[in-house]
């Protein structure tokens, strides 16, 4: 057999992975996008493997590219293969947040949860002059106009649901909502 064969494509993929993160240490983003396309994926599936959650796990591999950039001068190709680095610290960052979530047990130390009995923001609102002047100016309002403004602004929904809910074109919440608004504005003003 020559010698002159080229390595297998797993060494060639090694080498270049280790001289990503030598790169890295020397502050090449480029690099490090590059190792985190190459990487990601493959980091949180051993992330996964140990926390059992897909939240979990994104958090543990955030945290180990986080300090491969930081302390990617720490590695060091004689000592270990690229891989093994980039999953020691992964798995590291797995276990401490599993660690961390056993230690966490309900109800020790927790506050109890009970309703707070402060009255809320609208109920503050409506309590002050400013408020007393709006519920006028509400009132004032045709019944569907208003239930529309409460739903949006009260309610918190978007003009796309305001629109699927009420089976209108969205265009025309829009309008009905910019109106309602004016109309609001004048009262308020006068």
């Amino acid at each position: 057999m020559p010698e002159d064969n080229p390595p297998p494509v797993a060494a060639s993929a090694a080498d270049e992975s280790a001289r990503l993160l030598l790169r890295c240490a020397a502050g090449d983003r480029v690099a490090f996008r590059t190792l985190y396309d190459r990487w990601g994926a493959r980091l949180h599936g051993v992330a996964l493997r140990i926390t059992r959650q897909s939240a979990l796990a994104a958090d543990a591999t955030h945290d180990a590219f986080v300090q491969v950039w930081q302390q990617a001068g720490r590695f060091d190709p004689a000592r270990g293969s690229a891989e093994a680095f980039l999953i020691s610290l992964v798995r590291y960052r797995a276990l401490d947040i599993v660690r961390r979530r056993a230690r966490e047990t309900p109800g020790y130390d927790a506050a109890e949860d009970r309703p707070d009995e402060a009255p809320d923001a609208l109920t503050q609102l409506v309590g002050s002059a400013e408020g007393a002047a709006l519920h006028r100016c509400l009132a004032l309002l045709g019944a569907e106009r208003r239930r529309l403004v409460l739903m949006a602004f009260v309610d918190g929904l978007s003009h796309s649901e305001l629109a699927e809910k009420l089976s209108v074109p969205l265009g025309t919440v829009k309008s009905w909502i910019r109106r309602s608004l004016a109309s609001l504005r004048d009262c308020l003003a006068a």
